[in-house]
């Protein structure tokens, strides 16, 4: 039977030989991947011209297309994280929405969007950019076209930007489903924690819970885990799954 060391070890080794693997063949299926710089790109928005990522200097930056305006899963969609546009705010966070719908479409449909009485709220503001992106070059850049989902539009997705300006999550939804706009504000806290901490987070993880340290990766750090339950500051349920408070 192995030991403690000896997992840690082997578990080392088979994640590096699989993580060159799995590169050369994701490489091949997106062209935006976790933990990539975002590409730079100017872009004409339903709020003027932006520079991006520039323009958001030190900020977290939520990137949302939609296949089109003036379809209804996507109006709910924008209405939803409209009404929790201070609630990213707050988390020094900025959306921008991307189609490949032109300039005006973007204008009439955010006039027909704020026209709307959504969840018993009337005179919603679209506060955020929409990029018009016709050409769909800066959609192909962040790997917003799947031709075998949606041949000529852009499909559902969430791409998540570090302050660092890396890619931190991708989500990616289907054509008919609308995206679930507490679970992403829940994966951004998440990502920020994790940033700012240093530990991890569990399946089911809601802002408060305990979080989780890293298995440890040497004796070392195996025998530092030790002492700090001895001392009860950490609970572990195993040697390699250990929770703390914030």
């Amino acid at each position: 039977m192995k030991t403690k060391i000896e997992i840690i070890v082997s578990q080392v080794v088979v994640i590096s030989i699989l993580s060159m693997n799995a590169y050369s063949q994701e490489s091949k299926l997106n062209s935006l991947l976790l933990g990539d710089a975002v590409p730079s790109f100017e872009a004409r928005t339903s709020q003027g011209t932006i520079k991006f990522p520039g323009d958001f200097y030190g900020k977290w930056k939520i990137i949302l297309s939609h296949p089109a305006d003036f379809t209804p899963v996507c109006a709910t969609e924008m209405l939803s994280f409209a009404l929790a546009y201070d609630e990213f705010k707050a988390l020094n966070c900025e959306l921008i929405g991307l189609s490949v719908d032109s300039y005006s479409s973007h204008l009439q449909w955010i006039q027909s969007l704020e026209s709307i009485t959504y969840k018993g709220q009337s005179g919603i503001k679209i506060r955020f950019p929409i990029i018009s992106d016709q050409n769909m070059v800066i959609a192909q850049q962040l790997g917003m076209i799947h031709p075998n989902a949606v041949s000529t539009r852009t499909i559902r997705a969430v791409i998540i930007v570090d302050t660092e300006d890396r890619v931190s999550a991708l989500l990616y939804y289907p054509e008919k489903t609308g995206r679930n706009v507490d679970e992403i504000k829940r994966l951004l806290i998440a990502l920020q924690v994790s940033d700012r901490y240093a530990v991890e987070t569990p399946s089911e993880w809601q802002p408060g819970d305990d979080v989780i340290l890293g298995s440890p990766q040497s004796e070392k750090e195996l025998k530092k885990h030790e002492k700090s339950e001895e001392k009860g500051n950490i609970n572990c349920l195993d040697w390699y799954l250990c929770y703390r408070k914030l």
